[in-house]
């Protein structure tokens, strides 16, 4: 079955379920699902509809009508089509756990997305990319070189059309404006439970603290390190007597997860960016 998932915020008033579900009526839509959420506090409303899509009104038509219906509740509102998987850039280093995990996903169908093309500072993980039958660009990185060597990603992304830029520890601080330029559009995977341990080293730094809980972060990139949007998170309990090699390896596991839920919720549509925070509606629907 195809489908349609609109995701739309505003601030709260009396009727937006009513006026937005009747919109998709009166159009003989079937709504497969409906997620709501309203924040109290800020006076904001939030929302995930999915509807059945069989072809009866031409995409077009049906976004320009809603966004003519939009302008009178001041709604902000975006759309995405199941038959137009996600095309997703991975940005690499040479840790290989996260890649290859999200490669491995997408070939086994978890992630209903395409992933067209690799991207390395270094070389390393060439080799995996031959693996999943994938181009790999190596594309070196030094201080002086760090917006000639951005300028080429942009290009790459361009080239291959791509919706979603994925750090899969890349070890590398993006330039303002690239994440400017693309806001919203690029998932970090942090190997720390933030906001505690920023920057480089997180595990060392965690076991120096003695901490009993680890975790790892998935978030937007903005120009802040560190500092976007959070998407996922998860921990795992370790013991005294963990080395930090100890809990970089049981780290890496918790990174694997983390990342992939993000990338689900993304290319499932399931997430409205609000401010500093994330409205992440369930998965499954």
């Amino acid at each position: 079955m195809s489908s349609i998932v609109f995701l739309i915020q505003c601030a709260d008033q009396k009727g937006l379920v009513a006026g937005i579900t009747g919109f998709f009526a009166e159009r003989q839509f079937n709504i497969l699902h409906c997620q709501q959420y309203t924040d109290v506090e800020q006076g904001q409303y939030f929302m995930r509809i999915k509807l059945e899509d069989e072809g009866t009104l031409p995409r077009e038509q049906l976004e320009t009508e809603f966004d003519r219906f939009a302008k009178t509740l001041n709604l902000t509102w975006s759309v995405r089509y199941a038959d137009q998987p996600y095309r997703v850039a991975l940005l690499v280093t040479r840790a290989s756990h996260c890649p290859y995990d999200l490669l491995l996903r997408e070939l086994e169908g978890e992630l209903k997305c395409v992933i067209p093309l690799i991207i390395g500072n270094h070389n390393d993980l060439e080799q995996m990319a031959r693996q999943f039958n994938k181009p790999f660009y190596h594309l070196p990185i030094s201080k002086d070189t760090k917006l000639d060597q951005e300028d080429q990603i942009k290009k790459l992304l361009a080239e291959f059309d791509i919706d979603l830029v994925v750090m899969a520890r890349y070890m590398q601080i993006l330039s303002e404006q690239f994440v400017a330029e693309f806001a919203g559009r690029v998932i970090n995977i942090h190997h720390g439970f933030l906001p505690a341990f920023q920057g480089a080293r997180p595990y060392h730094q965690a076991y120096e603290r003695g901490v009993k809980i680890i975790g790892a972060t998935a978030h937007y990139a903005t120009a802040e390190l560190d500092e976007g949007p959070i998407i996922e998170q998860d921990v795992e309990r370790v013991m005294h007597d963990n080395s930090p090699e100890d809990l970089v390896m049981i780290g890496k596991d918790i990174e694997r997860l983390v990342l992939a839920r993000a990338v689900k919720a993304h290319i499932e549509h399931r997430i409205i960016i609000s401010g500093r925070r994330t409205i992440v509606f369930s998965e499954g629907v």
